[in-house]
């Protein structure tokens, strides 16, 4: 299922492999929805794959478990497991920013180095 805009125009593409309607899978993409719409508006193309479907396209991207997610592009792909409760981590572990954040953080290291 895409989602926004074309891959070639997104800034980050994402691909999340679930497995039909678990609990677990229904609550990774609603989480990952919300975690688009309030940091990536407009920057994302996403795919959905369910794996119960479509299996061989778990070995394209090493998928051991579900739901997960992966970030194709930018590179380096970064891969993670879990219902994408906790927001912060993903960010971080994706290396997603939002704007106010970047601001603190620039702050605090210009204050840390002197």
């Amino acid at each position: 299922m895409p989602a926004n805009r074309p891959k070639e125009a997104a800034k980050y593409v994402l691909r999340l492999y679930i497995a039909e309607n678990t609990p677990q899978s229904a609550m990774a993409y609603r989480n990952l929805k919300k975690l688009c719409r309030e940091h990536l508006s407009g920057q994302y193309s996403l795919d959905v794959i369910d794996l119960t479907k479509n299996p061989e396209l778990a070995k394209a991207d090493q998928i051991l478990a579900v739901p997960t997610l992966v970030r194709k592009m930018p590179v380096p792909i970064r891969k993670f497991i879990g219902t994408l409760t906790d927001t912060t981590r993903v960010l971080i572990d994706f290396d997603i920013t939002p704007p106010l954040a970047v601001a603190f953080d620039a702050g605090k290291v210009a204050s840390d180095v002197r």
